[in-house]
């Protein structure tokens, strides 16, 4: 059975999709982009800003569905420029105990929603 995830702490999609579904146990999320909830505005003032929101969005899906960064155990980083890397995996790490941090695969790509320059989705299990 399949439960759709939602929240008004994180970004409304921008297209034919959810937040999040969970299906029994595990929850697959969207790409999340550094929209503030709040404004509607992106977060751009720098990587580090962008990162941030991004993971705070995650955060909050995360959160509708009863669960934390501690029931991750996948997450996909889609980066814009390769270079950003260190930035953004900096960022990254403060969400995640290193000793039980997710797999996890980045990839640069030509572009992105909104042309932003991270996004990141994960799945989680309780």
């Amino acid at each position: 059975m399949k439960k759709i995830i939602t929240t008004a702490k994180a970004p409304t999609p921008i297209g034919p999709y959810n937040q999040a579904v969970l299906s029994g146990n595990t929850l697959y999320t969207s790409g999340q982009i550094a929209i503030n909830p709040d404004s509607g505005d992106l977060v751009l003032d720098s990587i580090e800003a962008e990162t941030t929101q991004v993971m705070e969005n995650l955060k909050a899906v995360l959160d509708a569905a009863e669960m934390t960064f501690e029931n991750v155990i996948k997450t996909s980083i889609f980066i814009a420029d390769m270079h950003q890397f260190s930035s953004i995996n900096a960022v990254y790490g403060k969400y995640f105990q290193e000793a039980t941090a997710p797999a996890r695969e980045t990839v640069e790509v030509a572009n992105l929603p909104k042309f932003v320059n991270v996004e990141i989705s994960v799945i989680a299990i309780k």
